[in-house]
């Protein structure tokens, strides 16, 4: 088990030559911005004749910044099969895990409020983009299909016809009523052209009617366009 964190030259250590995970120019900029907001706060995990086990991302971002020595530490305990598939296991864990999307949206804006530079945080400029459009994140990728067809609660009065007795059932009082609410919830895997499209209608029905909230934007926009079509 690892006892110290050392720092070594960047010189010094080896990348697995069978590293399978890849890293995007975007993605390397990203770490880069990263370490330049907070620091090299994630040390490199090595093995005991200087191979890195995880962390190539960040020594490749290290050599781009310019940095003589970054922070490592070391795991001589492992076999050469553990190294072998701790490479492996140190990047599909981390996959593995979720966000809260409520929290997380929250946590966003409360930054962004803060005028907290959120491009050192990993995220790309299309998601940055969709939170300054109002957006909760992953509106468009988390896929809600179906149909929900919700029926509202009986109260005194409400589709209820006077006089009318135990054997008329909420059926019969619903369809009297025509008070059924239908949600549909749709799939928004939309291309990214597409998705520009509804971001701009959002923003132009927000600034036309003075909305604040998405949903409502998009309402109005389906509304408007009923109406051109004399719907």
């Amino acid at each position: 088990m690892a006892q110290r964190i050392e720092l070594w030259p960047v010189e010094r250590l080896v990348p697995f030559e069978n590293n399978a995970r890849v890293h995007s120019a975007e993605q390397l900029a990203q770490i880069q911005a990263s370490i330049e907001q907070f620091g090299f706060t994630s040390p490199l995990l090595v093995d005991g004749e200087s191979g890195i086990l995880a962390g190539h991302g960040r020594l490749a971002a290290a050599r781009a910044l310019g940095m003589a020595e970054v922070p490592v530490v070391v795991l001589d305990h492992l076999s050469p099969e553990q190294r072998r598939a701790y490479v492996i296991a140190d990047n599909k864990l981390a996959e593995n895990a979720g966000w809260d999307l409520s929290k997380l949206d929250a946590e966003l804006r409360g930054l962004m409020a803060a005028d907290f530079d959120l491009s050192s945080m990993g995220f790309s400029d299309d998601e940055l983009r969709r939170l300054e459009d109002g957006l909760e994140l992953g509106q468009f990728e988390q896929l809600s299909q179906g149909y929900e067809r919700a029926e509202p609660e009986q109260q005194p009065g409400l589709g209820m016809m006077p006089g009318a007795g135990e054997d008329d059932g909420p059926e019969d009082a619903t369809a009297e009523s025509g008070a059924v609410e239908e949600r549909h919830v749709f799939s928004c895997n939309l291309l990214w052209d597409d998705r520009e499209v509804v971001l701009a209608a959002v923003r132009l029905a927000k600034e036309k009617h003075g909305l604040e909230g998405t949903p409502e934007a998009l309402v109005q926009v389906c509304r408007e366009w009923m109406d051109g079509c004399g719907v």
